[in-house]
């Protein structure tokens, strides 16, 4: 069950932790140095590079999955979180290198270019801090949205790792020139557990969880079965699945251990609650990883990562619901209702270009004639089988008094959303997963 109160809690931490850092910050400095040459410069750098810095930390908190934060806000949320967070430590960073190098070459009186090289070859760390903001700033340009469509996702990601080594090259110049820890060896200790407590994190629920994880369950692969157009189950068969705590509608991050891609994993949903000692996924070929899974080989070693997401029935608030599932939105959508309590009178509607993209659709409907619910498949072109407001107020008459769950391509769960806020349905009655970065 999801722990807002904790979360709260997390989220306060961080707050006061900012709050602390720029106070630390601005007491650092004396009247004397801020009236100096180039010395509100230098102070705005300091300010700017502390307060950048930790919020870079903050970034990679939210990207490191903690368990309890991630089952409040789902992926959904905590990509939302990262997105917003993201310009502001790349931006601040910037802002630190231009003024400090502006301070600097006040104080000595002499042009910024030379005061750059100065700054980067004769002081110490500095050389290593100017690669990791550079490093740092290629993930931000790779992240702009215009970009990132043009990027394959496997670049993005590894782009991505190096914002942890942009990190680690930073911290070394902070200790040894920052004023707030030069001649303070409290402020140094407190930053210093500050970035280890944040690799700790990153390296148990990104790299420990996982892997403990995976050992115990031993997952390979069992069956490859194709269920539609460029769409295949691939069915896993492990150890002691029925004390993994997963509920329908939660995702995986699946790393096949084949030559070409045990050094990535990527996000997959569950297509149905595990059945020990077996889980199944179901995939559409849209890239180059999810394509390859047509091809696995029965007996292929598989390591997992999750279960993720909050598309699930422990964010329902009524107790009768709504499932929407735009194309392979399906999977997720089949696994949750799969989990409803037979008392929640399901509407399902399957939303798909064509019939035959229809996956899953028998095994839909018969969990929904189970629990007393109606299906409702839309097949063919949007001028052909509409779904607008109108359309979808007929169909489900009584949806201002549902939960609404919505799941499938970004674009499509946005215009989903907006039809339901549209209807009445208030925001903490709709939960949605996008299938996207």
């Amino acid at each position: 069950m999801p722990r807002p109160a904790l979360v709260r809690v997390i989220l306060a931490a961080a707050g006061a932790g900012l709050g602390a850092t720029t106070a630390v910050t601005i007491t650092a400095g004396t009247l004397s140095q801020l009236t100096a040459p180039g010395g509100l410069a230098t102070f705005a750098g300091n300010l700017t590079g502390m307060a950048g810095t930790y919020l870079a930390l903050l970034m990679v908190l939210l990207a490191s999955r903690i368990p309890y934060v991630e089952q409040v806000l789902g992926q959904d949320g905590l990509l939302r979180w990262h997105r917003r967070l993201a310009p502001w430590p790349i931006s601040l960073l910037v802002a630190h290198a231009v003024f400090i190098t502006a301070g600097y070459a006040q104080a000595a009186s002499a042009g910024p270019w030379r005061e750059v090289r100065t700054l980067v070859f004769s002081y110490p760390d500095v050389l290593a801090a100017t690669v990791g903001l550079a490093l740092m700033c290629l993930a931000g340009v790779v992240s702009v949205r215009v970009i990132r469509r043009r990027v394959r996702r496997e670049v993005w990601w590894t782009v991505h790792l190096y914002l942890y080594l942009a990190l680690a090259l930073s911290f070394a110049h902070v200790i040894v020139l920052g004023p707030s820890f030069v001649g303070h060896p409290v402020t140094q200790a407190v930053w210093s557990v500050a970035w280890v407590g944040t690799a700790g994190l990153v390296l148990a629920y990104r790299v420990g969880l996982p892997v403990a994880r995976s050992l115990r369950h031993r997952l390979r692969v069992a069956e490859v079965r194709p269920e539609g157009p460029g769409v295949v189950s691939v069915t896993c068969r492990g150890r002691h699945l029925d004390r993994l705590a997963v509920s329908g509608g939660q995702f995986f991050g699946w790393r096949f251990l084949t030559r070409d891609m045990w050094w990535q994993a990527h996000p997959y949903s569950l297509s149905s609650l595990p059945r020990p000692p077996y889980l199944r996924l179901t995939v559409k070929g849209v890239g180059d990883h999810s394509a390859a899974l047509a091809r696995l080989k029965p007996g292929t070693p598989v390591l997992v990562e999750g279960p993720y997401g909050t598309f699930t029935r422990h964010s329902m608030r009524r107790p009768r619901v709504l499932l929407i599932a735009g194309g392979i939105g399906v999977t997720a959508v089949r696994a949750l209702l799969e989990d409803l309590p037979r008392s929640a009178r399901p509407v399902v509607i399957l939303r798909a270009s064509r019939h035959e993209d229809l996956v899953l659709a028998a095994e839909v409907a018969d969990l929904v004639r189970r629990r007393g619910g109606s299906l409702i498949e839309l097949a063919g072109a949007r001028e052909a089988a509409v779904l607008d407001e109108r359309s979808l107020l007929g169909l489900v008459p009584d949806i201002r008094d549902r939960d609404v769950y919505v799941c499938g391509p970004e674009g499509f769960v946005a215009y989903a959303v907006d039809m339901a806020r549209f209807l009445g349905v208030p925001d903490d009655a709709i939960h949605h997963e996008a299938f996207a970065l």
